[in-house]
């Protein structure tokens, strides 16, 4: 019995070993030809914009730019270092998204503003966004540019809250609002129902800014596991959220995997280090937010 008991210990190390050496092999998303990437381009939307399909003067509908057609340069690779970094102009609405899939993993990026802002938001704060467990086609939301998801907020003042994109909906760590305010998110409040049929809407804003300053880059941190996942900034938990889902017609469907978009929404904004590992478990230092 004692050599059973061992030998089982030296194989519980050895596999605890294999899972963090699993855990702690970095993928980079990022080279100097998008080779993980493809894009779609919507609109040069302009102020007015109500949600519907853009038309000419005439009235003729206007067809989108479509998948994988950038003549504009919206999504470019430059260099730093010798590293590749990601330019967003932001000049048309749109995504840059991964062809694969992920489930299960912690996403990691760092950010930094640039100085373009463009209609209708160059009297606005610049925007962007980080889109994860996308699934479906292009072009469903309100903009008319993204795929069905939920929205890591990457604004100036705002890393970090949370949109729901088309029918996705989420539960968050918040405070409830009163009135015409806006959900809060808190790290240690009951889960609210947020995005597709919550009576409190689809936004909710992170617990505080944790932003660096301009010009200087800001660490994301994503990560996923099943139906859960947390929203970080700069090493600090801005956001809980569990049950990921959104709706199908009647039906609720869990929403726990999917395709990673990157946004263009009329600010520019550069991205480098991008990359991404998969998860067993929930980190142990994180697991304690969920219970």
């Amino acid at each position: 019995m004692p050599l059973l008991r061992t030998i089982a210990a030296i194989l519980l190390v050895t596999l605890g070993a294999t899972t963090a050496a699993a855990q702690s092999t970095w993928t980079p998303l990022l080279d100097r030809t998008l080779s993980r990437w493809d894009r779609y381009l919507s609109y040069r939307h302009q102020l007015g914009y109500d949600g519907s399909i853009p038309k000419t003067a005439s009235g003729d509908t206007i067809k989108p730019i479509g998948y994988n057609r950038d003549d504009a340069g919206v999504f470019t690779v430059v260099e730093e270092n010798g590293a590749p970094v990601l330019h967003v102009s932001g000049e048309v609405y749109g995504s840059l998204f991964t062809r694969a899939e992920y489930s299960n993993y912690h996403l990691r990026l760092r950010v930094k503003w640039g100085t373009k802002k463009w209609t209708p938001r160059t009297n606005l704060l610049r925007d962007s966004g980080i889109l994860y467990h996308s699934i479906g086609e292009a072009g469903v939301d309100y903009w008319r540019a993204w795929k069905l998801s939920q929205e890591f907020q990457i604004m100036e003042g705002h890393m970090g809250d949370y949109w729901n994109i088309s029918t996705s909906a989420a539960d968050i760590r918040a405070f409830i609002p009163e009135g015409k305010m806006n959900p809060v998110a808190g790290n240690e409040q009951p889960f609210v129902p947020i995005g597709n049929g919550s009576e409190f809407g689809g936004f909710c804003l992170r617990t505080a800014s944790y932003e660096s300053p301009p010009g200087e880059w800001t660490q994301i941190d994503l990560i996923t596991i099943g139906d859960k996942s947390l929203h970080i900034v700069n090493g600090h938990v801005v956001m809980v959220l569990q049950h990921s889902r959104y709706m199908d017609g009647d039906r609720v469907v869990p929403l726990t995997r999917g395709q990673i978009q990157i946004q263009s929404e009329g600010g520019e904004v550069y991205y480098k280090d991008i990359q991404i590992r998969q998860l067993d478990a929930m980190p142990a230092e994180y697991a304690k937010y969920f219970k």
